[in-house]
Order: C-alpha cells, then sequence, then structure tokens
C-alpha cells in the first residue's frame, strides 16, 4: 500500500517523476484503467503502488526470478499485477487482503489481465493464511498495514527461502521515520520498530531505496 510520499527530496517532484515515468517501460492500458479506476472509485488512492514502482517491481521480478512469490496487501491488485508481468511461465503470485469489500474490484482487474493465470487471491489476514497454504516464498512484498509490519517480519520470514528476497513497502513513512513530532503515530513506531529489527537481524542483509515512500530489499542469508 504505497502513501503519497515520494521519497525524493526535490521541489519538482511532479516534473522529475514524469521525466522518469518518460524514460522507462511504458505502462499497459490495463494498468492505467485499474489507477484511474482506484482514483475514482476508492478512497485512500494513493495506496496503489503507480507506475514508477510498478515497473522497478516487475523489474525485480524479472531479475529474482522466483516461482513463488507472496503478496502481503493487493489493495486494488496494480502491483499484484505488475509482479505477474515479470513471472517466468509456471510461476504463482499468492497475494493476500484483509479488506474484503475489495474483492469484486480486484477481480474483476485480474480477469482482465492476460497474467490471471499467474496470480491467487486470498481474502483475510495474511499471518493466518500463509501457514495453512503449506507454502515457502523465492519473495515476499510486505505492502499491508503498517501496525503489523513487525509481526509480518516476525512470522513471514519463516516462509522465506534461504536466498529469497522480501520487499517492504512505505518503510521511510513520508519521512516520519526521522520526525520526533510522529514519535506517539502508532503506524510510524511499527514502521521505525520494524526498521530496526531488519537492521539489527544478522540473518538478512539490507538495502533501503528511497522510491516514493522508501523500499527495503531484504535478501534472507539463511
Amino acid at each position: 500500500m504505497a502513501t503519497s510520499g515520494q521519497g525524493i527530496g526535490y521541489t519538482g517532484e511532479n516534473q522529475l517523476e514524469e521525466y522518469i515515468s518518460a524514460h522507462i517501460g511504458p505502462e499497459s492500458g490495463l494498468l492505467r484503467d485499474l489507477y484511474r479506476e482506484t482514483n475514482l472509485r476508492l478512497l485512500n488512492p494513493r495506496m496503489a503502488s503507480g507506475h514508477i514502482q510498478g515497473r522497478l517491481l516487475k523489474m525485480m521480478v524479472s531479475m529474482i526470478k522466483p516461482q513463488l512469490i507472496l503478496e502481503v496487501g493487493t489493495f486494488t491488485g496494480y502491483a499484484t499485477l505488475c509482479m505477474a508481468e515479470g513471472l517466468s511461465d509456471g510461476a504463482v503470485i499468492h497475494t493476500v487482503e484483509i479488506d474484503d469489500e475489495l474483492e469484486d474490484f480486484i477481480r474483476k482487474g485480474f480477469e482482465k489481465s492476460p497474467y490471471s493465470d499467474r496470480i491467487r487471491l486470498h481474502i483475510g489476514d495474511a499471518l493466518k493464511v500463509v501457514p495453512g497454504l503449506g507454502l515457502f516464498f523465492d519473495m515476499i512484498f510486505l505492502d499491508g498495514e503498517k501496525r503489523e509490519y513487525p509481526d509480518y517480519y516476525t512470522a513471514l520470514l519463516n516462509y522465506l527461502k534461504p536466498g529469497g528476497y522480501m520487499i517492504a513497502d512505505n518503510t521511510l513513512w513520508d519521512g516520519h521515520v526521522v520526525d520526533k513530532d510522529y514519535d506517539s503515530d502508532p503506524q510510524t513506531a511499527a514502521v521505525k520498530r520494524f526498521n530496526d529489527m531488519v537492521a539489527a537481524d544478522e540473518r538478512v542483509e539490507v538495502a533501503m531505496i528511497p522510491i516514493r515512500d522508501g523500499l527495503t530489499i531484504i535478501r534472507k542469508i539463511n
């Protein structure tokens, strides 16, 4: 669930984003329509990943070549469809969305995609859904409820294969992670706790990208 934060400290952010969008892979008509419908019909539409982050996610999937992806936090499925584009034949993405009111909207978008056969949608709490799948993943995209990030990390790292990648969105949280005025905010506090947990965990190596609202790339060593 990407937020409004851009993570780029320039005054001409909109112009810079337009420049980037013009110099990366194009956004498909399906994704463009989905993004538009998200903005027209839903609250908090900026939670959708959008063109720039979507192309990055597709590229990461193409580079990592996972056979199984877990996504926590489908929202309207924009990031899901981007990652599905990058999957090789036979690979699958399991995406979990806790808000059952979004199910019809999500499924309509997936049904229009040529990559729908690569996607498995689950409605429910990921902390309850994932153990029941009996699967271990090559890649996890974490974009769910920010208050749950520490719990997600503790639980879901067990379902990530050694050498696999967890990519966590919103880890700069609109810059609030370095703003003491937000220390009492529950979401900010949880994101900061997650970041501290990851940084101190000797089982992983970590990189952080200041794209949009912050993207952390975590590789499980063992």
